[in-house]
């Protein structure tokens, strides 16, 4: 009976450690996305700074339309990357979480 106790008590303290570990992790990823909408919001005032600049020296309407079409080539750019980053991953049949990563064909 006392070693049964006795691995309860090592599988629960275990279990804790594991979750305050979890607990972590969690508040980590919470930053992160944080730190992700402080970084949207920064771009979102750089581009309205960006705009307002520019119809300093044009119309505002133009300005938006420049500033609109750099975010277009720069989304355009940031998906072929992605895209061609994608096509390199392919999952190891049977497993859910594993992977390789094949070379480019170049």
């Amino acid at each position: 009976m006392g070693d049964l106790l006795s691995v309860v008590t090592s599988d629960v303290q275990t279990l804790f450690r594991k979750e305050i570990e979890l607990a972590k992790a969690g508040k980590a990823a919470g930053m992160c996305g944080g730190a992700g909408f402080a970084g949207y919001m920064v771009l979102l005032f750089l581009s309205l700074a960006a705009v307002l600049g520019l119809a300093n020296v044009m119309d505002g309407g133009w300005a938006s339309l420049i500033v609109t079409a750099v975010w277009a080539v720069v989304a355009a750019v940031l998906y072929q990357r992605g895209r061609t980053q994608m096509g390199m991953i392919a999952v190891i049949p049977g497993r859910r979480t594993a992977y390789r990563v094949h070379p480019p064909n170049s």
